[in-house]
């Protein structure tokens, strides 16, 4: 979700359990990061929180397809940085942490809040990353809406 248009979500998530699978990658980002998310599954009433670190923004399909296989998890959130350099590195690791978090979350029916910033430079994550005069928590933005598609499935597959 953009800064622009992005909808408030209030959701009542209590009863859920959530991973959090974060990268290791550009430390103070992902501390901002993982303090979003954090603070927006605590807000929305989730107690049971298990987290998980890996190396980087590659692993973070792999991790999070494991933990939706075992049935434990109603919800995933996924969070990394990707910092373009000079080198094609950056598209292949975008591609492929999009492109796994994607197929994790449709083939399990396990929601992935998608939490990974693909940034041209340091700056553009720390303003994404909800620290303290950041512009955006993308953080808690993942894990809201995490949350929110549980429960907007479980809405949708109710009877009556």
């Amino acid at each position: 979700m953009s800064k622009a248009g992005a909808p408030t979500l209030t959701v009542d998530a209590t009863g859920l359990r959530v991973a959090v699978v974060a990268a290791s990658w550009h430390d103070r980002v992902m501390g901002g990061l993982l303090d979003g998310a954090r603070r927006g599954l605590a807000e929305a009433g989730v107690t049971e929180v298990t987290e998980v670190r890996v190396p980087g923004s590659f692993e973070l399909p792999v991790a999070c397809a494991q933990l939706a296989r075992t049935g434990g998890y109603d919800a995933l959130v996924a969070l990394g940085v990707v910092v373009r350099g000079g080198t094609p590195h950056f598209d292949y690791v975008c591609s492929a942490a999009t492109t796994g978090l994607t197929d994790v979350s449709v083939g399990t029916g396990v929601p992935v809040g998608f939490g990974v910033l693909t940034c041209d430079d340091e700056q553009q994550a720390l303003d994404r990353a909800g620290l303290p005069g950041s512009s955006e928590d993308k953080g808690h933005e993942a894990a809201t809406a995490a949350v929110a598609t549980v429960l907007a499935i479980r809405t949708a597959l109710s009877p009556g």
